[in-house]
């Protein structure tokens, strides 16, 4: 069986360096599969993120699965809709960042890398470009999601992957409160089966609302 590439996709003003990314890199490290593993510095700019990303998948001949979080959720579901060799780990993706990302307009500043940048409205227009209406692979997603995300409103993920796999799990935060458990459920989403863990309630976020 032909081994798969797995790309994190890190979400707005992120990086390589999130927590997430550094997890799984460690995971798969343990695995010996560090040399299966991508994580992209992605450009602010949509239209140049997707470029970067489509350079990783497009010519690949092994399965690919991205694991993308938030505003990566979202740009990992226009690859898998695109890519049939492309399966998704959405992790509290964004449904809209077209919409959400309007009251963001102006000075931003990326939290890893420190670069300042202006948003602006062609950021959401490119963004709009990327969106896709409706889903045709549901069968190659599984949403991972915590209800106390204080920054999206889990149920429209939810109800925009209906038709896909889904751990819904009361409490957390939007960075996705002890990714590690999730782990072992990704490598099986990779290999095409579903093993999830029970979704155990955690503490909300202090920032939840």
């Amino acid at each position: 069986m032909t081994q798969t590439h797995f790309i994190y996709v890190h979400g707005f003003n992120s990086s390589p360096a999130s927590i997430k990314a550094r997890i799984l890199g460690d995971y798969l490290e343990r695995l010996g599969l560090a040399a299966h593993y991508s994580v992209p510095m992605l450009s602010h700019w949509p239209a140049e993120a997707m470029t970067q990303l489509e350079a990783l998948v497009a010519d690949r001949q092994q399965p690919v699965l991205l694991v993308g979080s938030s505003l990566g959720g979202f740009y990992s579901t226009a690859l898998v809709e695109k890519y049939p060799h492309c399966r998704c780990v959405l992790v509290n993706p964004a449904v809209a960042p077209q919409e959400l990302l309007a009251s963001w307009l102006g000075d931003n500043e990326n939290l890893y890398t420190h670069e300042h940048y202006q948003l602006t409205p062609e950021h959401l227009a490119q963004l709009q470009a990327l969106a896709c209406s409706e889903l045709q692979a549901q069968e190659r997603y599984l949403l991972l999601q915590q209800t106390g995300d204080e920054t999206l409103d889990y149920r429209e993920a939810v109800a925009r992957y209906a038709g896909s796999e889904q751990f819904v799990q009361p409490g957390g935060s939007h960075g996705f409160d002890r990714f590690e458990d999730l782990l072992p459920a990704i490598l099986a989403f990779a290999a095409g089966r579903i093993e999830l863990p029970e979704a155990v309630a955690l503490p909300f976020s202090q920032l939840s609302h």
